[in-house]
């Protein structure tokens, strides 16, 4: 069984979806989760589900890069096959990326490629989407590359917009179908059901 770190900066809300779905049918083996600073809610989570955990801050280290070479040890000395993004806030270093080319995924709040890039997340996405007009919302689970929310598309899901929604309404239907869209794609990826040319990412069930 594959072996996946999870990565958060928050209340882990997502990373506990794949928790849930993994715990009825096994998938893969959540090795560990990479916090980016003490007192989230996802370290409680992993506490509560005996998942190892480690704490990698940015202030810690010299640089960005150091930080990311000390966490590629801790995941190759675990043996990690795939990353996981689950509401992680930081920029992947570019060498983190290629050590793990085509093996880590991030879940976005928006139908990408809108409302996505720098600067686009939690709430300023939902706001951005409402301030627009748009009519159709949702989320994206994307393969990780070098850029902001620039990735091969792994899967969509669509979610209305409503008359008098707010930021926070929004969220909150899309946080639904992100905790069936995010375990779905880990699936696919810790069970070798996604071929990737290119842009294009194929389903192989």
């Amino acid at each position: 069984m594959k072996k996946i770190a999870v990565f958060a900066s928050g209340s882990g809300s997502d990373f506990q979806s794949v928790i849930d779905a993994n715990g009825k049918e096994p998938f893969c083996e959540i090795a560990l989760l990479v916090a980016s600073k003490e007192g989230i809610g996802a370290i409680e989570r992993a506490k509560k589900h005996g998942i190892e955990y480690i704490v990698r801050s940015k202030k810690d280290y010299p640089s960005v890069d150091a930080m990311f070479a000390d966490i590629v040890e801790e995941l190759n000395k675990r043996g990690v096959d795939y990353v996981v993004l689950a509401g992680y806030l930081s920029m992947l270093s570019a060498n983190f990326v290629r050590a793990f080319a085509d093996r880590i995924i991030n879940i976005h709040p928006s139908l990408i490629p809108s409302f996505c890039g720098k600067g686009n997340y939690g709430l300023n996405v939902h706001r951005a989407a409402i301030e627009y007009g748009v009519k159709i919302s949702g989320l994206t689970v994307h393969f990780v590359d070098e850029q902001y929310d620039t990735g091969a598309i792994i899967l969509q899901r669509a979610v209305e917009v409503k008359d008098g929604d707010t930021p926070e309404s929004l969220q909150a239907r899309i946080l639904e179908e992100e905790h069936k869209a995010l375990p779905e794609a880990v699936r696919l990826l810790a069970t070798g059901k996604l071929k990737k040319e290119g842009r294009k990412v194929t389903i192989i069930e």
